[in-house]
């Protein structure tokens, strides 16, 4: 089972709980009996490699420049033009 820890609102001590994640009941302070809430801790994040930066920001590249369709039919290869 996860430990969490807690934080009582009277007393301000800091106690660790060993629970089941399920586990909606209330937790009294050890010190004083008061009223507890759970401390929550940020998760941090590394990303470590050579390969993040590579391919998360590379540029993108130049798009393919397609031939521009002609108004008049009269270019070379175009089936109007036959």
């Amino acid at each position: 089972m996860p430990a969490y820890d807690f934080r009582c609102v009277e007393c301000s001590t800091v106690c660790e709980i060993t629970r089941a994640s399920r586990d909606d009941s209330p937790v009294p302070c050890p010190e004083c009996g008061g009223i507890t809430k759970q401390v929550f801790h940020p998760v941090g994040v590394h990303f470590k490699g050579s390969g993040f930066h590579n391919t998360d920001n590379r540029p993108k590249p130049p798009a393919e420049s397609a031939a521009p369709a002609c108004p008049t039919g009269g270019c070379a290869g175009c089936p109007a033009a036959e």
